[in-house]
């Protein structure tokens, strides 16, 4: 259908624009406006760059349309999926007594082969806010909104379309935007998530960002609102490799314990699925981010304490305290926290905390805290008493310096400390990554694509990624599942 322009089609072009804007401002669409955009200094230049195309029937011009490899500096802020040769179309034009007559979608399946043939592997396109015909057609045709940006200092935003052109296509790191847990909920947070992360949390407490979420009600988002579960299901094993048909099996957090959590413990895959409906149990690991000099955690039980001994402590209160082992932590300190082990987050310290995609606590003590009302937290001392581990010995180890630290290698997942000065690749995903950024100022890059990234931002890398390279200074974390 779609065939190259030349110079005869110019005017009838020109003429079909005009008329396309004409009937936009009629409806109250100030997407074109005929001499500010489009204008014929555009039409004219992809004309003589040979990526201005028509169709015809008969004499009569029923579209007109640039295909090309060219994007405004804009698109580089977008969170996109796919590939990384990507083209386009613009100013799609259809002589408005063909619209709605289904010629859109065999248009811009021409578009596609066109660019197929030009080795692309992605289609990015975008569209005016109050543009819903096209919107309609993009969603009709499959199409991830990725975003919007904005131009032509117009009122509302352009939102950006992608689509995949190749069973081959490489789905791109993808930034993710947490769920957050605060007042009631975490008591014991504080407001560092914001001040030091720049988190948009709500309220003050708030302990706990989750950056990499698909626990139900608390999931994270790309930056149109789709929930992760949602990503995974429609982007199968590309995005998650064998995760997409499981349960998720990660979870990603930022904690800020402005006081000292609850003792708590956490139960196994085993005792979770029997007696918590089949939840998957809790192992994790924190990474000490700040910690005031002094900084303590409960890691584990005293030697020599039975489980008899706990209980009685537990029930009699603040009696538990002196049979808690406490250990001193300082930033970069590792700290590996399986199943079984009695622990709590000391007052004051900010960490990194990655785990099994699980929701399971129990709490022995919770330092005699009341609400408001003069309420206490809710304990679960029989839950915990039967999955405490009292042989639990471990104690933190510091992260390591070398370019790229494996401080962790363990059951159900991995973590690496990626160290740049200057550049800097990143290991190879196994079915999925979570890239996080802990300090400095960080660009992540692949073949024909870059991003820049903050401190504190999360990304979720899917299994059919692109080979990854960090730039500049600082550090960066990466997770990942057995």
């Amino acid at each position: 259908m779609l065939i190259k322009a030349t110079q005869a089609d110019f005017t009838p072009i020109c003429a079909l624009y005009q008329s396309v804007c004409a009937a936009m401002n009629a409806a109250g669409n100030d997407q074109w406006v005929w001499g500010d955009y489009p204008t014929e200094a555009f039409l004219q230049k992809s004309l003589e760059a040979g990526t201005l195309y028509v169709a015809r029937e008969g004499d009569a011009l029923l579209c007109a349309v640039t295909v090309d490899t060219n994007f405004d500096p804009e698109y580089a802020d977008v969170n996109w999926l796919f590939g990384v040769k990507p083209g386009a179309f613009h100013r799609l034009a259809i002589a408005p007594d063909q619209q709605g007559k289904g010629l859109g979608k065999k248009i811009i399946a021409d578009v596609c082969d066109i660019l197929r043939s030009h080795g692309c592997d992605t289609l990015r396109i975008d569209t005016y806010a109050p543009n819903a015909n096209a919107q309609k057609l993009y969603g009709a045709l499959g199409m991830r909104k990725a975003g919007e940006v904005r131009f032509f200092h117009r009122e509302q935003p352009f939102y950006c379309y992608e689509l995949p052109l190749t069973a081959e296509c490489p789905l791109l790191p993808l930034t993710m935007h947490p769920a957050f847990r605060g007042g009631k909920l975490t008591p014991w947070g504080g407001e560092k998530l914001r001040t030091v992360y720049g988190k948009p949390i709500a309220e003050v407490p708030t302990g706990e960002s989750l950056e990499v979420s698909c626990i139900p009600g608390l999931e994270s988002t790309d930056d149109t609102g789709v929930k992760l579960p949602e990503l995974i299901a429609k982007y199968g094993a590309p995005f998650a490799g064998k995760y997409a048909g499981e349960t998720f099996p990660l979870l990603l957090k930022f904690i800020d314990a402005a006081e000292s959590l609850s003792v708590q413990v956490h139960p196994d895959d085993s005792y979770a699925g029997r007696v918590e409906n089949g939840k998957l149990g809790k192992t994790e690991a924190w990474l000490i981010l700040d910690a005031p000099e002094g900084s303590q955690l409960v890691y584990g039980i005293k030697n020599g304490t039975t489980l008899a001994e706990l209980r009685t402590a537990c029930e009699a209160g603040a009696a538990v305290e002196k049979l808690l082992r406490k250990v001193d932590v300082k930033p970069g300190d590792v700290c590996f926290i399986p199943a079984g082990c009695v622990h709590a987050i000391g007052a004051g310290i900010m960490l990194y905390e990655i785990q099994q995609s699980s929701d399971v606590t129990y709490r022995f003590y919770d330092w005699d805290r009341v609400d408001k009302n003069g309420n206490r937290r809710e304990l679960h001392i029989d839950k915990a008493i039967d999955v405490t581990d009292l042989d639990f010995t471990l104690d933190p180890i510091p992260a390591g310096n070398a370019p790229v630290a494996r401080v962790l290698d363990e059951t159900y997942f991995t973590l690496d400390l990626i160290n740049v000065a200057g550049s800097q690749a990143v290991p190879a995903i196994n079915h999925f990554g979570l890239l996080t950024v802990l300090e400095g100022e960080l660009t992540l890059a692949w073949q024909g694509g870059c991003r820049k990234l903050a401190k504190g931002e999360s990304l979720y890398v899917p299994a059919a990624s692109p080979a990854l390279t960090l730039t500049g200074n600082g550090r960066a974390a990466l997770s990942m599942p057995r």
